[in-house]
This record gives C-alpha cells, structure tokens and sequence, in this order.
C-alpha cells in the first residue's frame, strides 16, 4: 500500500479552513469546491444562509484575517500554500489564484457581515398543488361567501345586552357602599345556615333600615311619608314555595327577627340562589317593590353559616305575584253535573297589616254572559296559605258545557268594611289564560275523572280586559 506523504499545513491556510467553517457561507453551485472560492463568480444573489450567525466576530479571527491580507501582499515563491494530495485535476490549483481568491471571499463575507440580517435567509418557492401538466394553473382555494341581508344583521341584535337592567353584570362589581350610593334604596341584614342533621336550611331576617319612601303608582295610596315594608323569601329558580315576613307599619327601619326554613338537600341548597325581595304594603293600592338582595349559595359556608349586611338593588319585576290556587275539576255528562273542589292556595297576596290575611274564594257559574250561579268557601283567619279542601257542584246539561264558564275571586275577608279583592281567574269558554283553557280543555276530555291544576291569579282589571265572563261578576 503506497502512503501519500502530505505537506505541513500553514497557519494561514488554517485560518482560511476555520474562517469558511465559522461562517458557515456556502456557494449554491458548487459546494464542492467552494472551500477555494475558485469555482465561479460569486455575487450577493449567489450566497446562502445555511445557519446563524455568531454574534460577534472572534478577535482572533479578525487578526489572523489581516495578516493574511499582509501575507497576501508580500507572498513570494517559497511561501506555496499546501492543498490536500488528490489524483483529480480540477483540484490543482496555482498557489496565485488561491491566494487571490481566499481574500476575495474573505472580503465578500466582511462586506456581507456588515448587513446581516436578524434572522436568517430562507428561499422558501411556493407549493403548487395538483396533477402537473405543460400548463401550470396555480390553484387557490375558493373562498365560500354568504350574502347577509339587513334581517340576518337585525338577527344577531341580543337586545338584552344594551338594556339598562339593574341585574346586569356590572352591579357584581360594585360594592355595598357604591350601590348603596348609586340607588339609595336601603340595607337588609339577614343570615343563613344549613342544619345537616334535619336536612333543612334556615334563613333569619333580622332587620332593615334607611328604605326610600313609598311610591304611589295609581294615586291612591293615602300615606306617602312612611311605608309598610315586609320581606319574601325564596330560592331560586323555585319562586312558588316562597316564605313572607309579617308588615311593619310606619316605617323605614324595620325589624323583623323571623325565621324560616326550607326542606332541601344540601348538594341542591349550594345550587339555590336566596333571593330576598323587600316590598311596601299598601291597602288601597296595589304592592310595590322597593328592591331586592339576591346570594348564590354556592359562595357561602352554608354550614357554618352567617349573616350579612347587603344594600337593595332595583327589581325588574315591578308586578307583586297575587298567589296560586288550586283546583280540581269533574264532569259527569250521565247526571250533568259540573264538580269543583277548591283545594288550597299559597302565597296570597297580603291584605290585613296585622295579621295577614283572612282569605275564601268565591266561584260563579257564568252561562254565556249571563251569572247563574254563586258560591263561596269559608274564610280562614291570619294566613296567605290556606288549605281549604270543600267541594261543590253545579248543575249543567251536557249540552250547554260548551257555554259554561267558572269564575273565581279570591277575597280577604274583612268585617269592617267590604272584603279586599286578592285575585281572579277564568275557566271555561272565556277563560282567562293558556292555562285556565289547557285545564278546562283537559277535563273535557277526561270523562269522570277528576282534574287537578295551579293557576296563578290575576288582576282583576287583567281579566275584565281578557274575558267577557269577568265583566258579569262582581
């Protein structure tokens, strides 16, 4: 095996080796040769980024590049610059042209230096996709369009998001003081707490104080420089087994200091959300709202309980609920007789300050437009949920059914004067509602069996406006 004896290596052709490796610049047409730059003429367009570049040129770098340019300058014959031994042609080179084209690239690499750009180069082509052919088409993908008309846009308007809702979200932000402040509606102080033994959660309602003054919305209210505050209680989103304090007569700091409670598991009461409305009494008029408190249970130690001073925000629900009845219905077409059992109601709306209300329900068979029939249930004393569990009959043929419609009207009994009215509904053919129709037709087509159904209970300027068969009852 025959053995190449090579030359020692120099130190400026060293430096040239490690100037082209630290740099990393590489020609595009010939990566062979270009460690001697001798294969073309190379430009700035010819150059390629292949990696970054360091951040600053060594100093030693810098030095051994200037005393290659002396070395350049004053090369003479004896100073041949050495190449690796190889049996191809094209790497034989002159010593004369490896000087001259080292320090050219060593030139073009400063000049290029100078204006390095912060990220490097990269020629990225663009992918054509699809089957090539002579004729290139570049392909873009098609944009779907959806023309809109003005009822599209009108569409997407969400009304409840520009309305001035005193529930909005922007009230969560506020503190007591600030809301306090902004509606002047008074505080309420109350406490809760979760009993595990019994399963049941207590709500206290202890007191109120600086309450607007009342408010007079149909001019009847006789007493416009104190209210008649009490307090409903309920746990939303159930707003029908509500509890109600007792009225406070005269007064703008209430104290009530009662309890109640509510039969709830404890995994359900952390999904409730205690809603506290305060309202003003008022006999001739009807009950308005002065504000409300509402607390997500979930962010309370309902066990370990507490209590709390929360300033009242404004209610949208300007209306006061006048309560539920329910009623069960029968006919039995073979003895035309019409059966209606008054069962309960809960949640009537309060008509005597003192204790509550005494209420009964008056039902009156309508034929067409014409009263035919009157009755009434007994009055049961100091209470907004009575059970009174009485039957009564009327006498109607089959054939006349179809004009036949029950009125009912809930009164507080009142020994003094003539009895409040609390509410009314209709059933039959001028019924008052969805509901009292829904009911009315459910009987019609359950024969001898009864019907049993919640109706909640309206105005009476409500039903007069609805149904005919109101305007024919007092």
């Amino acid at each position: 095996m025959a053995y190449i004896q090579l030359e020692p290596l120099n130190e400026g052709f060293l430096s040239r080796i490690s100037d082209l490796l630290l740099c990393r610049w590489t020609c595009r047409h010939c990566c062979q040769k270009c460690y001697e730059s001798s294969c073309c003429q190379s430009s700035e367009d010819e150059v390629e980024i292949l990696g970054p570049f360091p951040a600053q040129t060594p100093p030693w770098l810098l030095a051994s590049r200037s005393s290659d340019k002396d070395g350049d300058s004053v090369h003479t014959a004896s100073e041949v610059p050495l190449t690796p031994r190889t049996n191809s042609p094209d790497r034989r080179c002159s010593s004369s042209d490896t000087s001259k084209s080292t320090y050219s690239l060593t030139r073009r690499i400063s000049s290029l230096e100078s204006r390095r750009p912060s990220s490097p180069l990269i020629d990225i082509k663009p992918i054509e996709f699809g089957v090539l052919s002579a004729k290139k088409e570049p392909i873009q993908p098609s944009v779907l369009r959806r023309t809109y008309t003005p009822d599209d846009y009108f569409r997407k308007f969400e009304p409840h998001l520009y309305s001035l809702d005193s529930n909005s979200d922007d009230v969560d932000f506020l503190t007591d003081a600030e809301i306090l402040s902004k509606y002047q509606l008074g505080m309420l102080h109350f406490s809760t707490q979760y009993d595990l033994l019994h399963n049941h959660l207590t709500v206290r309602v202890i007191e109120a104080r600086d309450l607007p003054p009342p408010i007079s919305h149909d001019g009847a209210r006789q007493d416009m420089a104190h209210s008649n505050p009490y307090v409903k209680i309920c746990l939303l989103p159930d707003q029908k087994n509500s509890k109600q304090t007792g009225v406070k007569r005269k007064t703008q700091k209430p104290v009530f200091e009662e309890r109640y409670t509510f039969e709830i598991p404890f995994l359900e009461a952390q999904r409730r959300t205690l809603l506290l409305t305060v309202l003003d009494f008022d006999k001739f008029s009807r009950h308005c709202v002065i504000g409300k408190v509402s607390v997500p249970l979930c962010e309370v130690d309902l066990v370990k309980g507490g209590h709390w001073w929360k300033a009242l925000i404004p209610s949208t629900q300007n209306e006061v609920e006048l309560g539920e009845l329910l009623l069960s219905l029968n006919y039995l077409p073979s003895a035309g007789r019409l059966n209606v059992d008054v069962i309960r109601a809960k949640q009537l709306l309060q008509t005597d300050v003192s204790q509550g209300s005494d209420p009964f329900v008056k039902i009156q068979l309508v034929h067409g437009l014409k009263l035919v029939k009157t009755k009434k249930t007994s009055f049961l004393r100091g209470t907004i949920d009575p059970f009174y569990n009485e039957s009564f009959s009327f006498k109607v043929p089959q054939e006349e059914l179809e004009n036949a419609s029950l009125v009912f009207t809930v009164f507080g009994h009142n020994m003094k004067s003539s009895n409040d009215f609390i509410g009314r509904i209709v059933i039959g053919q001028y019924s008052s509602g969805p509901s009292e129709s829904n009911h009315w037709r459910r009987m019609l087509n359950a024969h001898r069996t009864a019907v049993e159904q919640w109706h909640s209970l309206r105005s009476r300027a409500e039903c007069d406006r609805v149904s005919p068969a109101s305007l024919e009852v007092t």
